[in-house]
């Protein structure tokens, strides 16, 4: 599938330059201090990974936008955008695979977490099914964010302007289902309280780190990202010629 060739030509172009290093470095270091710190790791005295999940959506809401704004921003910018979309392939797996290769990135930085899973196991007794749970909600999180950032990125030329409108896009779903959100929009406009909270990509990801795996949080995600990806192939259709 052609998908996958552009997949591995992307990843490996992060690779080939410092913005990998760079992305997983500053993740794994907040992550861990952000876990060990504000979240209390120790403090808690449970042996869980309920404070790292805490903040995964958090960091996800500012490094996956830096990470997708180069991804259709840059190739429109140097003009090489024609030359991609000129090779024999359909137009969306252009699209579909540029994305597969920033979700694997994603998941190659959760990986990498791994030291947070052997010390909590080295400490207690967690229960590694909620633990796998949460993991799967983070990327899945890592998903509908990057498609977010996809789309955004194919609406201009500019980087900057590609992950301000990303990040604020990512922030209205992610505080969507918040209690300050509800409550407002319940004493005015219940309908859209109830639309809020089923397009909330936190309560979601909640569901997954108590480790209940719904089929309806998993098919939500899918339709999410499954929206934005087939936004951004019409966005580049729309906008290739520009």
């Amino acid at each position: 599938m052609a998908a996958f060739t552009v997949a591995r030509r992307e990843l490996a172009g992060y690779f080939a330059t410092p913005v990998a290093y760079v992305f997983i470095v500053i993740f794994l270091m907040m992550a861990g201090a952000l876990t060990f710190t504000l979240g209390g790791f120790f403090a808690r005295g449970q042996a869980d990974l309920g404070p790292f999940f805490t903040f995964v959506p958090w960091l996800f809401l500012f490094l996956v936008p830096a990470l997708t704004m180069r991804l259709w921003a840059e190739e429109r910018r140097l003009g090489t955008i024609e030359l991609l979309l000129t090779l024999p392939l359909p137009q969306w797996q252009a699209v579909l695979g540029k994305f597969l290769a920033a979700w694997a990135f994603c998941a190659i930085a959760l990986v990498l977490t791994f030291p947070l899973v052997l010390t909590v196991n080295y400490l207690g007794n967690p229960d590694n099914g909620v633990i796998a749970a949460g993991y799967l909600g983070c990327l899945l999180v890592a998903g509908a964010f990057l498609a977010i950032g996809a789309s955004m990125s194919a609406m201009t030329k500019n980087q900057v302007i590609a992950f301000v409108l990303a990040v604020a896009v990512c922030f209205v779903f992610a505080v969507a289902g918040s209690p300050i959100i509800t409550e407002f929009l319940s004493q005015r406009l219940p309908v859209l309280a109830e639309v809020a909270r089923a397009v909330s990509i936190t309560e979601r990801f909640n569901s997954l780190t108590r480790g209940v795996i719904a089929l309806r949080d998993v098919v939500f995600f899918a339709s999410f990202m499954g929206f934005f990806l087939f936004l951004n192939a019409v966005v580049i259709d729309h906008r290739k010629a520009d």
